[in-house]
Parts: C-alpha cells; structure tokens; sequence
C-alpha cells in the first residue's frame, strides 16, 4: 500500500464546489513553486497574502479536495489552490455587471412620401 500524506480525513467533493467560475477570491496565504508551476524556480512566490484573483477552472485532488485555478488579476499567473487557501471577495456594487439593453424591434414607420 502507498504511503499517502493527505491534509485531512474530509472528503471535500462529496458536497458541490465551495467556488464557481468567475468568483472573486483572494489568497489566505502565500503560494510558493512546489515545482509544478512552468518557467519559475521551486520556492518563487506565485501568490502573496491578500493577492485578489478570479476563479478560472475547477478540478479534483486525490479524490477529496477541489483545486481551483485563480488567476491573479496583479502577476497573471493562473495556481491551483485549495478552498482553505482561498476567500470569498464580496463584489462591490460598483463591480457588478451592468445590465444588458433590451433589444426592442424595429418599427418601420412610414414610407416613401
């Protein structure tokens, strides 16, 4: 049997997904390079504490944990972090999407005179 070292006994993906797609969240610690991370040295910092950032893709870890992918709006760089790196970002009202036009149909009104 292999010797595998898992943070806790929760099994997170029995329950849906804590985050979803375009959630605004930031960083509870900072993310080091573990190696898994192209084109930068192990131990060079990918996200800093309080770093804010959006969730782009949602996927699993050993069976138990979700890994989101947040992009960090400050470096650009895309880590997979797990919900207890990550807060919740309360969106700003003045953040929020402005509501998109109606499209009302065209009445053509009149003719050649």
């Amino acid at each position: 049997m292999s010797n595998i070292v898992r943070d806790s006994d929760v099994v997170e993906i029995v329950d849906p997904p804590v985050f979803t797609y375009g959630d605004k969240v930031r960083s509870r610690r900072t993310i080091r390079n573990d190696g898994t991370y192209a084109g930068k040295e192990i131990g060079d910092i990918l996200a800093r504490k309080g770093e804010e950032g959006y969730v782009v893709s949602i996927g699993t870890f050993l069976q138990q944990f979700y890994i989101y992918g947040v992009e960090f709006v400050d470096t650009g760089y895309r880590v997979g972090m797990k919900r207890k790196e990550l807060d919740a970002v309360a969106a700003a009202e003045d953040d929020a999407d402005l509501p998109l036009p109606t499209a009302r149909p065209r009445v053509w009104e009149g003719g050649p005179s």
